[in-house]
């Protein structure tokens, strides 16, 4: 069964095929991805790694957790499931204002 992983502490420099080149000295790496800013395009330090069992998993935590890149420490962990929002993805809305029409 997959497994995905949370890599934290990435230098904002790194790209995907970089961090991708970094974590196939394991076997099993299926994907891996930064995560960018939507409107820059600018790594937001943190990306994942889908691995294509637990095993290759837990050996790429214990090589690369902890691993110093371009003078940061990464932080990887096997990726926790996310939550469900309680109002259904969308961003609440702050206080209304009396009139209704904020615009």
């Amino acid at each position: 069964m997959s497994q995905k992983l949370f890599i934290g502490g990435l230098p904002f420099s790194t790209s995907t095929e970089q961090l991708g080149e970094l974590f196939n000295q394991v076997d099993g790496v299926q994907s891996v991805e930064v995560v960018t800013d939507r409107d820059t395009g600018q790594s937001r330090g943190f990306g994942f790694a889908q691995m294509a069992t637990s095993e290759a998993a837990d050996e790429a935590v214990r090589k690369f957790n902890g691993y110093a890149l371009g003078g940061r420490t990464l932080r990887v962990e096997i990726s926790k499931p996310s939550a469900p929002r309680s109002n259904g993805g969308y961003r609440s809305g702050g206080e209304q204002r009396s009139g209704g029409n904020r615009w």
